[in-house]
């Protein structure tokens, strides 16, 4: 029997994927996408971080504008910025028509708070005086503060992570639930407790030269020597003051950049991320937001900061919001990588993630999976940029079009938030091991080469670094010029000692 195109299975869109097709929405897709199919039965497809669901005939919610939206929050979840652009439309009637019919449902009181969060307008309703409060977001499917903030309108639970001028959301993936459940913390300070603390006191300042040379080489930047100290003394600061402060940003941004590009101010101009492909060519990896919408976005970037910070949020899902949060709004011309990379340390340090005055160095584990942070950083970018419409002259100068800040301001945050568990735990786990361990093979193979030849501290590091970068042995050149005075018998007990401590395979160097 031969099949026909009539007798092919049809798929509608539902849900989220329905309204933005009805509506025209110029709108990112939702990390799950939902197909009604005319047959078949129901089955899921992922990929990459994307969900595809095909559900059964039966169930198609109807035409009205609430079943889509009912169907959107019951199976596609919650996606404010799709919410927000939809409710920019001409929906109220229809919204209001939905409400009316069931005043006290669950997802007729939440479709009518995101409304009036999103879009600063009082629907014509009176508030409800009967029924249990919910909460806003379901918290076994999304990271919430708690306790959350009670509504008597709609006699809901505000538990979302900041308010309507910046909010992102972060889902309760399998993986989260996993690595949180595994105590990050616990584990770090397992690593540091197998050293004396006098020894772990003198490696701290490796670890925070470790962590300031990754986060410059990530921006493959060779920093001076004046530079690279600026930056490790603010790296010692940050688990001392709050920096998700306007006035604290400027003062860091002015430490850590090269002082003819300090700012006294948020940009005033359009910025993007791009690299010269010929002379009057760009390509633009990344547009950044109008400079007329920063203020509203960064006020909103440090109220969730707050927010989370006294909201019982766990750290590392605070620290990738708002590290992730701030360098997609780009405040400034220069510095903004280093500075998103820093308020990793100060969010972990002032929730006590990290014992105090110790750094995990999470820039060297980014710095060593650059392939993965790229991708932790494109998450949102590459699904942001064909919705950008702008122009660029000749100098180079970016005009963005349309309006932009609803993307900005409304970024489901779980793909950036796995990954920075990710750097975090290989951070702990491999970087901060290994550092410790070499430091303290470090000081043994010292004082061995020190009862070999009584030389000074100077010439027997640069012998350790030289058996380093050789495997283990002292090249002949390297020897005659720098210990042409040692004897043969001299030299061959050094490697040896060198090899009693490091082993004659791997050699790590920090």
């Amino acid at each position: 029997m031969i099949e026909t195109d009539h007798d092919k299975p049809k798929f509608r869109p539902v849900g989220y994927a329905a309204l933005v097709e009805r509506y025209n929405l110029e709108a990112i897709a939702n990390w799950h996408t939902s197909v009604v199919t005319t047959s078949g039965t129901h089955r899921v497809d992922s990929l990459a971080g994307a969900t595809m669901e095909v559900y059964p005939p039966h169930y198609w919610p109807g035409d009205h504008l609430g079943d889509q939206l009912e169907f959107a929050l019951k199976y596609d979840g919650t996606n404010l910025a799709v919410l927000a652009l939809l409710f920019q439309e001409a929906v109220e009637e229809e919204l209001l028509e939905y409400i009316h019919a069931r005043p006290t449902g669950k997802y007729a009181r939440r479709l009518w708070f995101f409304y009036e969060f999103l879009t600063g307008k009082l629907l014509p309703l009176d508030d409800l005086k009967q029924g249990n409060y919910i909460e806003l977001l379901e918290s076994d499917e999304y990271y919430t503060v708690c306790p959350a903030r009670r509504i008597r309108r709609q006699r809901v639970y505000d538990n979302l992570l900041g308010d309507n001028r910046f909010c992102p959301t972060v889902r309760r993936t399998p993986f989260l639930e996993e690595i949180d459940a595994s105590d990050l913390p616990s584990r770090c300070r397992q690593v540091i407790s197998e050293y004396v603390p006098a020894f772990v006191e003198r490696a701290v300042r490796f670890l925070y030269t470790k962590e300031t040379r990754s986060s410059f080489a990530i921006e493959r930047i060779n920093p001076s020597a004046a530079r690279s100290e600026r930056f490790v003394s603010v790296l010692e600061q940050a688990g001392q003051e709050e920096f998700l402060k306007k006035r604290k940003l400027i003062e860091l941004q002015n430490e850590i950049v090269d002082q003819r590009f300090r700012e006294f101010d948020y940009r005033n101009s359009q910025n993007y991320v791009g690299e010269a492909i010929g002379l009057h060519r760009q390509r633009i990896h990344f547009a950044c937001p109008k400079p007329g919408d920063l203020a509203g976005l960064l006020d909103g970037l440090e109220s969730a900061h707050l927010r989370m910070g006294s909201g019982n949020v766990p750290a590392v899902i605070h620290a990738a919001t708002i590290s992730y949060g701030f360098v997609y709004l780009h405040p400034f011309e220069d510095g903004n990588g280093r500075i998103h990379r820093f308020l990793i340390h100060n969010v972990l340090a002032r929730r006590e993630f990290t014992p105090p005055g110790i750094i995990v160095p999470v820039s060297a584990a980014m710095l060593e999976n650059s392939a993965d942070y790229d991708a932790s950083l494109e998450a949102f970018s590459r699904r942001l940029m064909p919705l950008v419409d702008y122009t660029l002259n000749r100098e180079g100068r970016m005009t963005v079009r349309n309006d932009t800040a609803t993307w900005y301001r409304y970024i489901d945050m779980t793909l950036q938030t796995e990954a920075l568990f990710r750097f975090i735990e290989r951070a702990i786990d491999v970087e901060l091991a290994e550092e410790l361990a070499f430091l303290k093979n470090y000081d043994a193979v010292k004082s061995s080469l020190k009862e070999i030849v009584d030389m000074p501290d100077r010439k027997i590091d640069l012998f350790i670094r030289f058996c380093l970068q050789n495997n283990g042995r002292l090249s002949k050149r390297k020897r005659e010029s720098h210990f042409d005075r040692l004897t043969d018998d001299e030299i061959e007990a050094m490697e040896k000692a060198m090899q009693s401590v490091y082993g004659s395979g791997s050699w790590y160097q920090p």
